[in-house]
This record gives structure tokens, sequence and C-alpha cells, in this order.
């Protein structure tokens, strides 16, 4: 059974709400105020190219893998996002139409966005992405039997998931703005890390709020400890309404000051806004852009 006592003493207890606040402030002051022309190129590499609509369908997967595929001559002095994430129905017209195999092809799984299904069923659709080519799954914690305390549940979710898709990068979604408190974040965060995940993410993006640079300083800080206890480099990924290239400087400031340089890469750095794609190229060029 899972004690919160003993994580805190393999890895700490962490900082509460009110050090988080102050400590996220701290940091946020050294953000640039104006972004550099290779800060942009390095935020646009970050992005998860997104498409979760209700309204989706295989003609918006066409779209955007067409796009991906003009991409690089189009702006050739600027690295291509570092992955398309869809929902399950798009994933073979994404894996046959997409041509630039340097872009993951992401896909949400496991009862997304509420996991308020059958275990059986969340492993039964994430094996199947697998097959059907993607490499990166993003699945979402139960939220609702971490907040009653469930926390054994919640790991051998996790754990199951990430055995049924082995190798396959497993992006675990925290929902942090159900969890609310620092602790919470917290214990979420080192649970999912425990269980196999290869990135944990702030938010679908469906809930209010969404990221909050309070949420990533927590998340950071327990991928930091985690990392100096086992070893092991966890991604984050902040996501949902993430919008404006002075956001993305921030949480990129955040990781570069407690995680270091080793962290700001598409390997373990991710930003989960499909809106930005439009706003740092038009940053980076100086005219209004609307590539995506």
């Amino acid at each position: 059974m899972i004690q919160v006592n003993k994580y805190q003493e393999v890895y700490g207890s962490g900082e509460n709400d009110s050090q988080v606040e102050l400590r996220t402030h701290e940091i946020l002051l050294m953000t640039p105020k104006v972004p550099s022309r290779e800060l942009l190129k390095k935020l646009f590499s970050f992005i998860d190219l997104t498409t979760l609509n209700t309204h989706d369908n295989t003609a918006t997967a066409q779209r955007f893998c067409s796009k991906l595929n003009t991409f690089s001559e189009t702006f050739p002095d600027i690295p291509t996002v570092a992955a398309i994430c869809i929902y399950p129905a798009l994933l073979e017209a994404v894996k046959e139409n997409l041509q630039d195999k340097s872009v993951n092809i992401a896909a949400v799984g496991a009862g997304f966005p509420s996991s308020q299904t059958f275990l059986s069923v969340k492993n039964a659709e994430c094996k199947l992405l697998v097959s059907k080519g993607a490499n990166e799954i993003d699945i979402v914690i139960s939220a609702g039997q971490f907040l009653a305390g469930e926390y054994q549940q919640v790991f051998d979710e996790i754990s199951s998931i990430k055995s049924t898709i082995e190798d396959v990068h497993l992006k675990v979604i925290l929902e942090t703005g159900l969890l609310k408190t620092a602790k919470n974040i917290r214990i979420a965060s080192l649970i999912a890390m425990e269980a196999g995940a290869d990135f944990i993410k702030t938010s679908t993006g469906k809930l209010s709020p969404a990221a909050t640079p309070e949420a990533v300083y927590i998340m950071a800080s327990a991928i930091r400890d985690y990392h100096t206890v086992t070893g092991r480099m966890i991604g984050l990924k902040p996501a949902g309404g993430i919008s404006n290239v002075d956001d993305a400087a921030r949480y990129y400031t955040l990781i570069e000051q407690i995680l270091g340089e080793n962290w700001t890469s598409p390997e373990y750095f991710r930003l989960g806004a499909s809106r930005l794609s439009n706003n740092i190229l038009s940053a980076i060029s100086g005219n209004d852009i609307s590539f995506f």
C-alpha cells in the first residue's frame, strides 16, 4: 500500500503552497522580456501540435500532415515541432500521411480525457494505439481515485499501461487543476514517475485551470528530486491554455532554472499548444503568420 510518508522519506516533502508561490515568482522574474530569435526557435521545437476537437476527422488529420510535410521547405531555418497529437480514430490517417519522420506521433488514450473506464479497456486501447503506429501515448491519471486517497490504484493503473506499451513513451497527465495543492501535485508526480511515466504533463486542456507556473514548478521540483535519487530523467509537458510567446518563455525559464540545460530539448520538454505555433512563427518573422 502506497503511503505518502514513504515518498517524503525518499524524495523529501517538497514545499508548501506559499513557498511555491514565492519561489515561482522569483524565477519568473528571470524570464527575458523579449525572447531572442534563437530562443523562439527552440520554443517552437518543443511544441506538440495538437488537435483534440469533437469535430476532427480524417480531413483534419490530412491537413495537419500536409502542413508538417511542407514545413521544412517553407521555414528552412526553423526546427519543426516535436510531435503531432491526435485522437485514436485519426491515428491511421496521420501514420499514412505524415512524411516527416522526425515528428513523433502521439495519441491520447486510456479513456482520455476523464480516465473513467475499465483498466482492461485502457490497456486494450493503448495496445491498439501502439499497433497502429503511435510512438507516444498520453493518458490521464484516475484523478477521482487519487483525490479519494486510492494511491495504489493510481500507481497500478499507470504501471499496467506502461507494461502494455513497453518502449513507447508514456506521458501521464495529472490534471493539476483538480489536484489544487502543492502536496497533491507532488505526490501525483512521484506516483506517475515511479509507475513508469516517461513524461508528466499538467493537464488535458479540457478543464480550468489548466497549466499554471506554480504547478510546473512543483512538477519540475519533483522531477529534480526523483532524478537525484534514481538517476532517471523524466520529461515535463505544460499543456492547456498556453497560446502566447511570453507564457512559453516563462515555462522555459522555470525548466531551465529548476532542472537545467539537459532538460531544455524536445526529448525532455514539451509545450502542449497549437495556437502557440503560429504566434511563435509570427514573432520570429515579424509578420502575422497563420501556417497551421
